[in-house]
Protein backbone atom coordinates (compact mmCIF):
# COMPACT_ATOMS: atom_id res chain seq x y z
CA UNK A 1 0.00 0.00 0.00
CA UNK A 2 1.68 3.20 -1.17
CA UNK A 3 0.04 5.59 1.30
CA UNK A 4 -0.60 4.37 4.80
CA UNK A 5 -2.92 6.93 6.31
CA UNK A 6 -4.15 7.02 9.88
CA UNK A 7 -7.37 5.10 9.15
CA UNK A 8 -5.52 2.25 7.51
CA UNK A 9 -2.80 2.02 10.17
CA UNK A 10 -5.32 1.96 13.02
CA UNK A 11 -7.45 -0.62 11.18
CA UNK A 12 -4.44 -2.90 10.75
CA UNK A 13 -3.50 -2.51 14.41
CA UNK A 14 -7.05 -3.31 15.54
CA UNK A 15 -7.10 -6.47 13.41
CA UNK A 16 -3.78 -7.46 14.96
CA UNK A 17 -5.06 -6.75 18.46
CA UNK A 18 -8.21 -8.81 17.89
CA UNK A 19 -6.43 -11.95 16.71
CA UNK A 20 -3.52 -11.34 19.10
CA UNK A 21 -5.82 -11.17 22.12
CA UNK A 22 -7.85 -14.17 20.97
CA UNK A 23 -4.70 -16.17 20.26
CA UNK A 24 -3.28 -15.35 23.69
CA UNK A 25 -6.55 -16.61 25.19
CA UNK A 26 -6.27 -19.67 22.95
CA UNK A 27 -3.11 -20.65 24.85
CA UNK A 28 -5.34 -21.49 27.81
CA UNK A 29 -7.30 -24.03 25.76
CA UNK A 30 -4.94 -25.20 23.03
CA UNK A 31 -5.54 -27.70 20.29
CA UNK A 32 -7.68 -27.27 17.20
CA UNK A 33 -10.85 -25.99 18.85
CA UNK A 34 -9.09 -23.18 20.72
CA UNK A 35 -7.25 -22.07 17.59
CA UNK A 36 -10.47 -22.18 15.58
CA UNK A 37 -12.28 -19.87 18.02
CA UNK A 38 -9.42 -17.37 17.86
CA UNK A 39 -9.28 -17.53 14.05
CA UNK A 40 -13.00 -16.86 13.83
CA UNK A 41 -12.71 -13.77 16.02
CA UNK A 42 -9.89 -12.36 13.90
CA UNK A 43 -11.80 -13.04 10.66
CA UNK A 44 -14.96 -11.32 11.90
CA UNK A 45 -12.98 -8.29 13.04
CA UNK A 46 -11.46 -7.84 9.57
CA UNK A 47 -14.90 -7.96 7.93
CA UNK A 48 -16.17 -5.30 10.33
CA UNK A 49 -13.12 -3.11 9.73
CA UNK A 50 -13.45 -3.34 5.93
CA UNK A 51 -17.05 -2.05 6.12
CA UNK A 52 -17.88 -3.70 2.81
CA UNK A 53 -21.67 -4.17 2.91
CA UNK A 54 -21.57 -7.00 0.38
CA UNK A 55 -19.46 -9.03 2.81
CA UNK A 56 -21.95 -9.04 5.70
CA UNK A 57 -23.98 -11.90 4.19
CA UNK A 58 -20.70 -13.80 3.96
CA UNK A 59 -19.69 -13.06 7.52
CA UNK A 60 -20.63 -16.45 8.99
CA UNK A 61 -19.06 -18.36 6.10
CA UNK A 62 -15.88 -16.27 6.12
CA UNK A 63 -15.53 -16.50 9.90
CA UNK A 64 -16.10 -20.25 9.86
CA UNK A 65 -13.61 -20.74 7.01
CA UNK A 66 -11.03 -18.64 8.85
CA UNK A 67 -11.75 -20.58 12.03
CA UNK A 68 -11.29 -23.92 10.28
CA UNK A 69 -8.07 -22.74 8.63
CA UNK A 70 -6.46 -21.47 11.83
CA UNK A 71 -7.91 -24.45 13.71
CA UNK A 72 -6.25 -26.98 11.40
CA UNK A 73 -2.90 -25.63 12.52
CA UNK A 74 -3.83 -26.56 16.07
CA UNK A 75 -2.75 -30.13 15.38
CA UNK A 76 0.90 -29.05 15.10
CA UNK A 77 3.25 -29.63 18.04
CA UNK A 78 5.68 -26.79 18.79
CA UNK A 79 6.70 -27.18 22.44
CA UNK A 80 10.04 -28.75 21.51
CA UNK A 81 10.66 -26.12 18.83
CA UNK A 82 10.17 -23.34 21.38
CA UNK A 83 12.82 -25.13 23.46
CA UNK A 84 15.30 -24.96 20.57
CA UNK A 85 14.95 -21.18 20.65
CA UNK A 86 16.10 -21.19 24.28
CA UNK A 87 19.44 -22.74 23.38
CA UNK A 88 22.99 -21.40 23.61
CA UNK A 89 24.34 -22.04 20.11
CA UNK A 90 23.40 -20.30 16.89
CA UNK A 91 22.48 -23.43 14.91
CA UNK A 92 19.88 -24.69 17.37
CA UNK A 93 18.42 -21.27 18.18
CA UNK A 94 18.15 -20.21 14.52
CA UNK A 95 16.65 -23.59 13.67
CA UNK A 96 14.09 -23.08 16.44
CA UNK A 97 13.09 -19.60 15.29
CA UNK A 98 12.88 -20.55 11.61
CA UNK A 99 10.81 -23.65 12.35
CA UNK A 100 8.47 -21.51 14.44
CA UNK A 101 8.27 -19.28 11.38
CA UNK A 102 7.21 -22.34 9.36
CA UNK A 103 4.61 -23.42 11.93
CA UNK A 104 3.20 -19.92 12.35
CA UNK A 105 3.31 -19.46 8.60
CA UNK A 106 1.13 -22.51 8.08
CA UNK A 107 -1.43 -21.15 10.56
CA UNK A 108 -1.68 -17.88 8.66
CA UNK A 109 -1.40 -19.38 5.18
CA UNK A 110 -4.29 -21.81 5.58
CA UNK A 111 -6.41 -19.54 7.78
CA UNK A 112 -5.91 -16.53 5.54
CA UNK A 113 -6.30 -18.54 2.34
CA UNK A 114 -9.66 -20.07 3.27
CA UNK A 115 -10.92 -16.74 4.62
CA UNK A 116 -9.92 -14.96 1.40
CA UNK A 117 -11.46 -17.70 -0.72
CA UNK A 118 -14.88 -17.06 0.84
CA UNK A 119 -14.59 -13.35 0.08
CA UNK A 120 -13.75 -14.22 -3.54
CA UNK A 121 -16.64 -16.68 -3.89
CA UNK A 122 -19.34 -15.12 -6.10
CA UNK A 123 -22.19 -16.45 -8.26
CA UNK A 124 -20.14 -15.61 -11.35
CA UNK A 125 -17.04 -17.38 -10.04
CA UNK A 126 -18.17 -20.09 -7.67
CA UNK A 127 -15.69 -21.86 -5.47
CA UNK A 128 -15.95 -25.66 -5.65
CA UNK A 129 -15.65 -26.27 -1.94
CA UNK A 130 -15.93 -30.05 -2.19
CA UNK A 131 -12.92 -29.94 -4.50
CA UNK A 132 -10.98 -27.67 -2.15
CA UNK A 133 -11.60 -30.02 0.78
CA UNK A 134 -10.70 -33.10 -1.23
CA UNK A 135 -7.49 -31.62 -2.64
CA UNK A 136 -6.36 -30.34 0.78
CA UNK A 137 -7.05 -33.72 2.36
CA UNK A 138 -5.13 -35.61 -0.30
CA UNK A 139 -2.32 -33.05 -0.21
CA UNK A 140 -1.94 -33.43 3.54
CA UNK A 141 -1.83 -37.24 3.35
CA UNK A 142 0.65 -37.37 0.46
CA UNK A 143 3.02 -34.77 1.92
CA UNK A 144 3.03 -36.39 5.36
CA UNK A 145 3.67 -39.93 4.20
CA UNK A 146 6.24 -38.96 1.58
CA UNK A 147 8.22 -36.33 3.53
CA UNK A 148 7.82 -37.65 7.08
CA UNK A 149 7.35 -41.40 6.74
CA UNK A 150 9.35 -42.15 3.58
CA UNK A 151 12.13 -39.54 3.64
CA UNK A 152 12.22 -39.27 7.43
CA UNK A 153 12.45 -35.48 7.47
CA UNK A 154 11.40 -34.61 11.02
CA UNK A 155 11.05 -31.21 12.65
CA UNK A 156 10.31 -32.06 16.28
CA UNK A 157 11.43 -35.63 17.10
CA UNK A 158 10.12 -37.46 19.08
CA UNK A 159 7.03 -35.21 19.10
CA UNK A 160 4.19 -35.32 16.58
CA UNK A 161 5.13 -34.32 13.04
CA UNK A 162 1.62 -33.20 12.12
CA UNK A 163 3.16 -30.05 10.65
CA UNK A 164 3.66 -32.23 7.57
CA UNK A 165 -0.11 -32.67 7.22
CA UNK A 166 -0.62 -28.91 7.45
CA UNK A 167 2.17 -28.24 4.97
CA UNK A 168 0.57 -30.58 2.46
CA UNK A 169 -2.84 -28.96 2.95
CA UNK A 170 -1.32 -25.51 2.60
CA UNK A 171 0.45 -26.40 -0.65
CA UNK A 172 -2.72 -27.99 -2.04
CA UNK A 173 -4.74 -24.89 -1.14
CA UNK A 174 -2.21 -22.60 -2.83
CA UNK A 175 -2.23 -24.79 -5.93
CA UNK A 176 -6.03 -24.56 -6.10
CA UNK A 177 -5.93 -20.78 -5.67
CA UNK A 178 -3.31 -20.37 -8.38
CA UNK A 179 -5.06 -22.76 -10.77
CA UNK A 180 -8.39 -20.95 -10.39
CA UNK A 181 -6.74 -17.51 -10.54
CA UNK A 182 -7.93 -16.46 -7.08
CA UNK A 183 -5.15 -13.92 -6.80
CA UNK A 184 -6.64 -11.84 -3.99
CA UNK A 185 -7.08 -14.94 -1.84
CA UNK A 186 -3.45 -15.83 -2.58
CA UNK A 187 -2.48 -12.38 -1.37
CA UNK A 188 -4.35 -12.84 1.90
CA UNK A 189 -2.79 -16.28 2.38
CA UNK A 190 0.74 -15.06 1.71
CA UNK A 191 0.59 -12.03 3.99
CA UNK A 192 -1.19 -14.07 6.63
CA UNK A 193 1.58 -16.67 6.46
CA UNK A 194 4.42 -14.13 6.53
CA UNK A 195 2.81 -12.23 9.39
CA UNK A 196 2.00 -15.22 11.60
CA UNK A 197 5.35 -16.87 10.85
CA UNK A 198 7.29 -13.74 11.77
CA UNK A 199 5.10 -13.25 14.84
CA UNK A 200 5.84 -16.74 16.16
CA UNK A 201 9.60 -16.54 15.72
CA UNK A 202 9.78 -12.98 17.06
CA UNK A 203 7.46 -13.90 19.92
CA UNK A 204 9.77 -16.70 21.03
CA UNK A 205 12.65 -14.22 21.07
CA UNK A 206 10.58 -11.87 23.23
CA UNK A 207 9.78 -14.75 25.57
CA UNK A 208 13.45 -15.59 26.00
CA UNK A 209 14.37 -11.93 26.59
CA UNK A 210 11.62 -11.58 29.17
CA UNK A 211 12.76 -14.70 31.01
CA UNK A 212 16.38 -13.54 31.01
CA UNK A 213 15.33 -10.13 32.38
CA UNK A 214 13.08 -11.92 34.92
CA UNK A 215 10.08 -9.87 33.89
CA UNK A 216 7.21 -10.76 36.28
CA UNK A 217 4.77 -11.60 33.52
CA UNK A 218 3.55 -14.62 31.55
CA UNK A 219 6.08 -14.38 28.70
CA UNK A 220 4.68 -17.49 26.98
CA UNK A 221 1.51 -15.46 26.64
CA UNK A 222 3.53 -12.66 25.03
CA UNK A 223 4.78 -15.13 22.41
CA UNK A 224 1.22 -16.23 21.67
CA UNK A 225 0.02 -12.65 21.42
CA UNK A 226 2.84 -11.89 18.97
CA UNK A 227 1.82 -14.75 16.67
CA UNK A 228 -1.80 -13.63 16.62
CA UNK A 229 -1.02 -9.92 16.34
CA UNK A 230 1.25 -10.16 13.32
CA UNK A 231 -0.89 -12.91 11.80
CA UNK A 232 -4.02 -10.77 12.09
CA UNK A 233 -2.16 -7.76 10.76
CA UNK A 234 -0.96 -9.78 7.76
CA UNK A 235 -4.40 -11.19 6.90
CA UNK A 236 -5.93 -7.71 7.26
CA UNK A 237 -3.29 -6.11 5.03
CA UNK A 238 -3.80 -8.77 2.37
CA UNK A 239 -7.57 -8.27 2.58
CA UNK A 240 -7.51 -4.47 2.47
CA UNK A 241 -5.17 -4.41 -0.55
CA UNK A 242 -6.81 -7.21 -2.56
CA UNK A 243 -8.91 -6.78 -5.69
CA UNK A 244 -12.29 -8.20 -4.79
CA UNK A 245 -15.24 -8.79 -7.14
CA UNK A 246 -18.22 -6.47 -6.89
CA UNK A 247 -21.41 -8.25 -5.93
CA UNK A 248 -25.01 -7.31 -6.57
CA UNK A 249 -27.47 -7.51 -3.70
CA UNK A 250 -29.75 -10.55 -3.88
CA UNK A 251 -33.54 -9.91 -3.92
CA UNK A 252 -34.01 -12.42 -1.11
CA UNK A 253 -31.84 -13.49 1.79
CA UNK A 254 -30.27 -16.84 0.94
CA UNK A 255 -29.95 -19.55 3.56
CA UNK A 256 -28.29 -21.93 1.12
CA UNK A 257 -25.05 -23.50 2.37
CA UNK A 258 -25.20 -21.41 5.54
CA UNK A 259 -26.36 -24.05 8.01
CA UNK A 260 -22.99 -25.75 8.56
CA UNK A 261 -20.93 -22.53 8.82
CA UNK A 262 -23.45 -20.97 11.20
CA UNK A 263 -23.78 -24.03 13.45
CA UNK A 264 -20.06 -24.74 13.31
CA UNK A 265 -19.01 -21.20 14.10
CA UNK A 266 -21.61 -20.28 16.71
CA UNK A 267 -22.27 -23.61 18.40
CA UNK A 268 -19.88 -26.47 17.67
CA UNK A 269 -16.55 -24.68 18.20
CA UNK A 270 -17.57 -23.20 21.60
CA UNK A 271 -19.08 -26.54 22.60
CA UNK A 272 -15.90 -28.47 21.87
CA UNK A 273 -13.83 -25.91 23.80
CA UNK A 274 -16.22 -26.26 26.75
CA UNK A 275 -16.35 -30.06 26.52
CA UNK A 276 -12.56 -30.46 26.31
CA UNK A 277 -11.53 -27.74 28.77
CA UNK A 278 -14.07 -27.53 31.58
CA UNK A 279 -13.29 -30.94 33.04
CA UNK A 280 -13.67 -31.46 36.78
CA UNK A 281 -10.30 -33.14 37.26
CA UNK A 282 -8.58 -30.13 35.66
CA UNK A 283 -10.67 -27.41 37.30
CA UNK A 284 -10.44 -28.77 40.84
CA UNK A 285 -6.62 -28.36 41.22
CA UNK A 286 -6.72 -24.84 39.75
CA UNK A 287 -9.56 -23.60 41.94
CA UNK A 288 -8.21 -25.57 44.90
CA UNK A 289 -5.19 -23.26 44.97
CA UNK A 290 -7.49 -20.28 45.47
CA UNK A 291 -10.22 -21.57 47.80
CA UNK A 292 -10.46 -24.31 50.44
CA UNK A 293 -13.54 -26.15 49.17
CA UNK A 294 -13.54 -26.02 45.35
CA UNK A 295 -16.23 -28.64 44.64
CA UNK A 296 -19.20 -26.25 44.54
CA UNK A 297 -17.19 -23.70 42.55
CA UNK A 298 -16.14 -26.31 40.01
CA UNK A 299 -19.74 -27.23 39.33
CA UNK A 300 -20.76 -23.58 39.13
CA UNK A 301 -17.95 -22.73 36.70
CA UNK A 302 -18.91 -25.57 34.38
CA UNK A 303 -22.59 -24.54 34.29
CA UNK A 304 -21.87 -20.82 33.90
CA UNK A 305 -19.55 -21.57 30.97
CA UNK A 306 -22.19 -23.78 29.33
CA UNK A 307 -24.90 -21.12 29.62
CA UNK A 308 -22.48 -18.37 28.53
CA UNK A 309 -21.98 -19.84 25.05
CA UNK A 310 -25.29 -21.66 24.62
CA UNK A 311 -27.64 -18.69 25.12
CA UNK A 312 -26.06 -16.36 22.51
CA UNK A 313 -25.58 -19.28 20.09
CA UNK A 314 -29.29 -20.16 20.22
CA UNK A 315 -30.24 -16.49 19.92
CA UNK A 316 -28.15 -15.80 16.80
CA UNK A 317 -28.96 -19.09 15.09
CA UNK A 318 -32.68 -18.51 15.64
CA UNK A 319 -32.49 -14.91 14.42
CA UNK A 320 -30.59 -15.77 11.23
CA UNK A 321 -32.78 -18.82 10.54
CA UNK A 322 -35.92 -16.69 10.61
CA UNK A 323 -34.54 -14.53 7.78
CA UNK A 324 -34.75 -17.41 5.32
CA UNK A 325 -36.37 -16.44 2.04
CA UNK A 326 -37.48 -13.01 3.22
CA UNK A 327 -37.03 -9.86 1.18
CA UNK A 328 -34.78 -7.16 2.63
CA UNK A 329 -33.48 -9.44 5.39
CA UNK A 330 -29.78 -9.42 4.59
CA UNK A 331 -27.20 -9.45 7.36
CA UNK A 332 -26.28 -5.93 8.43
CA UNK A 333 -23.32 -4.40 10.22
CA UNK A 334 -25.16 -4.25 13.54
CA UNK A 335 -25.85 -8.00 13.50
CA UNK A 336 -22.31 -8.92 12.49
CA UNK A 337 -20.97 -6.63 15.21
CA UNK A 338 -23.33 -8.29 17.69
CA UNK A 339 -21.96 -11.73 16.82
CA UNK A 340 -18.39 -10.44 17.13
CA UNK A 341 -19.04 -8.88 20.54
CA UNK A 342 -20.78 -11.94 22.01
CA UNK A 343 -18.35 -14.44 20.46
CA UNK A 344 -15.32 -12.51 21.75
CA UNK A 345 -16.92 -11.86 25.16
CA UNK A 346 -17.69 -15.52 25.74
CA UNK A 347 -14.08 -16.46 24.91
CA UNK A 348 -12.87 -13.99 27.55
CA UNK A 349 -15.44 -15.31 30.04
CA UNK A 350 -14.16 -18.84 29.38
CA UNK A 351 -10.55 -17.95 30.17
CA UNK A 352 -11.51 -15.95 33.28
CA UNK A 353 -13.51 -18.93 34.55
CA UNK A 354 -11.02 -21.67 33.74
CA UNK A 355 -8.08 -19.85 35.35
CA UNK A 356 -10.08 -18.87 38.43
CA UNK A 357 -9.26 -15.22 37.75
CA UNK A 358 -12.72 -14.23 39.00
CA UNK A 359 -11.44 -15.22 42.45
CA UNK A 360 -7.96 -13.72 42.30
CA UNK A 361 -5.77 -11.25 40.40
CA UNK A 362 -2.89 -13.74 40.24
CA UNK A 363 -3.09 -13.88 36.42
CA UNK A 364 -2.85 -10.21 35.42
CA UNK A 365 -2.80 -11.00 31.69
CA UNK A 366 -6.38 -12.25 31.97
CA UNK A 367 -7.52 -8.71 32.74
CA UNK A 368 -5.41 -7.24 29.94
CA UNK A 369 -7.59 -9.27 27.57
CA UNK A 370 -10.57 -7.23 28.77
CA UNK A 371 -8.65 -3.99 28.23
CA UNK A 372 -7.71 -5.03 24.69
CA UNK A 373 -11.31 -5.98 23.98
CA UNK A 374 -12.63 -2.63 25.18
CA UNK A 375 -10.09 -0.70 23.08
CA UNK A 376 -11.05 -2.70 19.99
CA UNK A 377 -14.76 -2.08 20.54
CA UNK A 378 -14.22 1.63 21.14
CA UNK A 379 -12.25 2.14 17.91
CA UNK A 380 -13.77 -0.51 15.64
CA UNK A 381 -16.45 1.67 14.05
CA UNK A 382 -14.44 4.88 14.07
CA UNK A 383 -11.91 3.89 11.42
CA UNK A 384 -12.15 2.55 7.89
CA UNK A 385 -9.07 1.47 5.91
CA UNK A 386 -8.24 2.98 2.54
CA UNK A 387 -8.74 0.07 0.13
CA UNK A 388 -5.77 0.47 -2.21
CA UNK A 389 -5.72 -2.54 -4.52
CA UNK A 390 -2.41 -4.06 -5.57
CA UNK A 391 -1.63 -6.84 -7.99
CA UNK A 392 0.17 -9.92 -6.63
CA UNK A 393 3.95 -9.59 -6.85
CA UNK A 394 5.57 -12.92 -5.91
CA UNK A 395 9.06 -11.41 -6.15
CA UNK A 396 8.25 -8.98 -3.34
CA UNK A 397 6.97 -11.81 -1.20
CA UNK A 398 10.31 -13.53 -1.78
CA UNK A 399 12.20 -10.42 -0.67
CA UNK A 400 10.06 -10.17 2.46
CA UNK A 401 10.72 -13.84 3.21
CA UNK A 402 14.49 -13.36 2.91
CA UNK A 403 14.31 -10.23 5.08
CA UNK A 404 12.42 -12.10 7.80
CA UNK A 405 14.88 -15.01 7.77
CA UNK A 406 17.82 -12.59 8.05
CA UNK A 407 16.11 -10.75 10.89
CA UNK A 408 15.52 -14.05 12.72
CA UNK A 409 19.23 -14.81 12.28
CA UNK A 410 20.06 -11.48 13.92
CA UNK A 411 17.69 -12.24 16.80
CA UNK A 412 19.36 -15.64 17.22
CA UNK A 413 22.78 -14.00 17.54
CA UNK A 414 21.44 -11.54 20.11
CA UNK A 415 19.77 -14.29 22.11
CA UNK A 416 22.81 -16.55 22.45
CA UNK A 417 24.99 -13.61 23.46
CA UNK A 418 23.02 -12.64 26.57
CA UNK A 419 22.17 -15.89 28.35
CA UNK A 420 23.50 -19.29 29.24
CA UNK A 421 21.58 -22.54 29.57
CA UNK A 422 17.90 -21.99 30.38
CA UNK A 423 15.12 -24.19 31.77
CA UNK A 424 13.18 -25.86 28.97
CA UNK A 425 16.12 -25.68 26.55
CA UNK A 426 16.18 -28.31 23.79
CA UNK A 427 18.85 -29.38 21.30
CA UNK A 428 18.04 -30.54 17.80
CA UNK A 429 21.65 -30.75 16.62
CA UNK A 430 24.83 -31.61 18.48
CA UNK A 431 25.48 -33.64 21.60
Amino acid sequence: MKQMNKNTVVSLLLAGMALGTAWAIRGQFGHEQGAAWAGGIGSLCIILLAKNKSWYNKAMKAAFAGAVGWGLGGMMSYGAVVGYGRGVDFVNVYYGLTMLFVIGGLYGLIGGGLFGLVLADTPKKKVKWHQVIMEMTVGGIIFYYFIIEQLGIAMTPPRSEAWGVCAGMGLALMYYLARTKQYSAIRVAMYGGLGAGFGFGFGNFLQVMGNVAEVPFNMWNVMEYSLGFFGGLGVAYGTFTGTWPKEEAAPHYSYKNLTLPMLGFLLFIPFFVWQQSFIERDLAPTLGKLIEDPEIWVSMVRWVALVAFLVPAVYWITLFSEKKGKRGQDFNEKEVLGVFVTYFSVYIIFTILITGSFLSFYRIEQFLYILNFLVILFLLQKFKPEIATNMPKPAKWGYKLVAILLFLALLSLIAISIHGEMPGMNKRFGA
